[in-house]
């Protein structure tokens, strides 16, 4: 057998073990397949509902979901940006939502292929439409800095109809609960990829990936929210 003998250690230290053990055996079956199936619904959906929690199974913690569709965004939070004078700059993002409809989308990295081919390239392209239906601001997030950003809204040619925000320390993308574990293809803590329509500051669609996949989150999946 592979476990250890514990016949020599205090009753104590036996006693703490087995306890440990058993923690990590106290959520009933039943209620894992349900938890796990909660998970799942949130996968590659457009996302309503409850309130964020983590429960555990086994030895892993896992999310259950993220932000919602009628939830607020998070107050407090600034991101960094390039303005059109070529000087960096913050933007507080419930500051800049309310009172008016933004867009804001997320991709895991810049300069990264589907990011670059096809996820940012759409909304530059779809930008007026999508403004011509009362939208005053699209914003591209992503866990990088604000040089690397601006870099790449250049190469894309984002101009004005993209704004590139730089959330480096995934404070923004922590807040809303869309974290994405890069760390064995080592790039760190990233964001999962989605889309989301806000309202005064109230988010009034979400389209939330499957981590990276690109498959729901489109310029015009959020103009087909707005129609």
């Amino acid at each position: 057998s592979d476990k250890p003998d514990l016949s020599d250690k205090p009753l104590t230290d036996k006693m703490a073990q087995v306890a440990a053990s058993r923690t990590f055996m106290a959520l009933p079956t039943a209620r894992a397949s349900a938890t796990l199936k909660s998970s799942r619904a949130l996968v590659g959906r457009k996302v309503s509902g409850v309130a964020p929690s983590r429960v555990v199974l086994g030895r892993k913690s896992l999310k259950v979901n993220a932000l919602a569709v009628g939830d607020k965004i998070p107050e407090g939070i600034s991101l960094s940006y390039f303005d059109s004078d070529g000087e960096m700059a913050s933007l507080d993002i419930a500051e800049a939502c309310a009172g008016k409809k933004v867009v804001l989308f997320a991709v895991p990295g810049a300069f990264t292929p589907t990011c670059s081919y096809n996820h940012l390239p759409g909304f530059v392209e779809k930008a007026d439409e999508i403004k011509a239906k009362g939208v005053e601001m699209i914003g591209c997030v992503a866990v990088n800095d604000a040089f690397v950003m601006d870099a790449w809204g250049k190469s894309v040619q984002t101009d004005d109809k993209v704004v590139m925000l730089a959330d480096g320390s995934a404070i923004l993308t922590k807040a809303l609960g869309v974290e994405l574990d890069l760390t064995d293809k080592g790039l760190g803590i990233r964001s999962r990829r989605y889309s989301m329509l806000i309202d005064d500051g109230v988010v009034k669609e979400l389209n939330l990936e499957e981590g990276g996949a690109f498959t729901i989150s489109g310029a015009q999946d959020i103009l087909d929210a707005l129609s």
